[in-house]
């Protein structure tokens, strides 16, 4: 009883949504649900929006030439680490000044 417009129209909008969902599945990394209710996958969800926003916002901040995986990839390593960004993001002057033994085996 509908016209082949509207069940294009109904179409198109549906895979927009299913385009959403791959954007999900590809930029935010979200591997495996820790829990199973509604309330806990879209808390998920956000946090992981929130985290792709905070990387987006801090590459254009920084003026970094890294993709967002190689900026999140260095925060992860050096997540205990007491340094400011900028030290963070510019690689070392001089090789001698590493005072971990094991950062040595990169250069």
């Amino acid at each position: 009883k509908l016209k082949a417009s509207e069940v294009a129209a109904i179409y198109k909008e549906r895979w927009k949504i299913e385009l959403f969902f791959k954007w999900i599945k590809q930029n935010l990394k979200v591997k495996t649900f820790l829990g199973t209710s509604e309330n806990a996958v879209l808390t998920q969800l956000w946090i992981a929006l929130c985290l792709y926003l905070l990387l987006a916002y801090l590459k254009f901040q920084a003026n970094l030439g890294l993709s967002l995986s190689g900026i999140l990839r260095l925060l992860q390593l050096n997540l205990f680490d007491r340094r400011s960004m900028t030290d963070l993001f510019k690689p070392p002057d001089n090789p001698q000044t590493i005072k971990s033994p094991q950062l040595l085996l990169w250069n």
